[in-house]
Formats: structure tokens, sequence, C-alpha cells
């Protein structure tokens, strides 16, 4: 993982708390901050929950107190590029001092809007690549952040899912169109699949029952396997997924599910 200036988000908030006379503190109490967080799977999922604990305990943890002196305020993008785009302008109207967002769908959704309010963003896949940093050493602009990997893993899943099952000679591909960032790794995935031997078919992962249907129809021939991208599509489907692929896996269809 690539760390872009890891202190920002802190400075951020406090870097103007040191400036403020003593006295004016004392008879003024300095305002609270105020975060912006989008996050980008719907409000019901708990795992977005735990995220957002995680982020509240780690604030606590660095002195900034929700209520006290810091102001958090949550969108949940989860529902396509419209309801990010919803969330985004939602978020920026309230003028924070700093924003987090999650996943490249959520930056670039921000970016469209603002580039003047900071943007900390994580779970983001080569930012470079997607115009939110001019280099990881030297992000510029107003988005820094952290990066889970580059593009040119994502062909060693495959690697990954022949070796651990010789036979497979297709592999599925759930992905979210809307996505731009799944283009470079369906990129890599598709540069490594002829010297493996493997044919890939694409599945759009868009809402359950195309999933559901696309697995199904792909798992009617044997010796396939999936991947599975990281996204806020495959995330809130990710529970059909696994049941599909645990399903047809114990059918004889599906050799093995790789994500």
């Amino acid at each position: 993982m690539f760390d872009l200036r890891r202190r920002e988000f802190m400075a951020l908030l406090g870097g103007a708390a040191a400036t403020w006379p003593l006295g004016a503190s004392a008879q003024h109490p300095p305002r609270a901050r105020r975060i912006g967080v989008l996050i980008n799977i719907a409000a019901d999922d708990p795992e977005g929950h735990a995220r957002i604990t995680a982020l509240a305990q780690g604030l606590e943890e660095a002195g900034w107190a929700s209520g006290r002196n810091v102001r958090i305020d949550y969108r949940w993008g989860g529902g396509g590029a419209a309801v990010m785009a919803k969330r985004a302008a939602e978020l920026v109207a309230l003028a924070p001092d700093v924003i987090l967002a999650a996943t490249s769908a959520s930056v670039a959704a921000l970016q469209q809007i603002t580039r003047a309010i900071p943007i900390v963003f994580v779970q983001v896949i080569d930012p470079v690549s997607a115009g939110f940093v001019e280099s990881l050493a030297r992000p510029g602009g107003n988005a820094t952040g952290f990066t889970v990997f580059e593009y040119g893993i994502s062909g060693k899943w495959l690697e990954l899912l022949k070796e651990i099952a010789p036979s497979t000679t297709r592999a599925a591909v759930v992905r979210d169109p809307a996505t731009a960032a799944q283009l470079g790794q369906v990129g890599a995935i598709q540069s490594v699949a002829p010297s493996l031997g493997i044919e890939l078919r694409p599945i759009d992962a868009r809402e359950a029952g195309e999933i559901e249907r696309a697995v199904t129809t792909f798992a009617r021939s044997g010796n396939g396997g999936l991947i599975v991208l990281s996204g806020s599509a495959s995330l809130a489907h990710r529970a059909l997924i696994i049941a599909l692929a645990a399903n047809k896996r114990r059918l004889g269809l599906l050799r093995r599910r790789s994500h």
C-alpha cells in the first residue's frame, strides 16, 4: 500500500488551531471542524458501519471527538453513478474542511464538483492513471490518500486461479462497467490469459438478477472459475456472488472462485 502524505488528514483538521491566540481561545472556543465522508455502499450495509466506527475511533484517539470539536457528515453512495454524484454534491454543499472518499468512484464524483476542498481517499486503485493525483510522491491538486494496489497485480489473480485449479480453461470476470478503474484491471487480466490458455468472459455486476443469470449461464460448461473485481457493485452483491459460486462448485460446474 502506497502512502500519499500520511499525516495530511490530521494536519488539515488541526493546522489552524496552533495560530489561535491563547486569550481568544479561552473566551471563544475554536469552531468545530467539519469532515465529510462519502462511502461507496448502501447505508444499511454492515460493512459500511464497521468502517465509519473505525474512523470515529481513530479520530477520537487523535483527539477529535464527534459533537465536541468535530462534526462528521456521512453520505452513502451505494446505488450507482447517479446516486454517487448526488451524494457528492450534497457533501460539497456543506463546505466541509476535508472530505474522506472511499474508492475511485467517490473521488471521481467529488472532483467533478470541487478542486478546492481537500480530499483524502482510501481503497483507490492507481490514482495517477485515474487522474486523481499527479504522482505518488507529489500528489498535487486537492487529493491525497492511500492506494490498495496497482493494475498489474490483477493478472496475478488469474495466475493464482490456474495454479489452484490447473484444469481451468474459462474464467468469468465479475466487473462494474461504470467503474473506470476496473478497465485497467480487466486489461491486466486479459494480457496474461492467452499464455495460461484461459478464455475470459466478462460479467456485469450492476444488479442482482443480471449477475445471477450470467453466472448461471457461464457455469453450464465446466472447467470455469470466477474472478471478482473490487468495486461498489460487487461489494453490494457479495453475498449473492459467494452463494452462486459455492452452489455451482458443489454441482461441479465451477472449479474454483478466486478474488
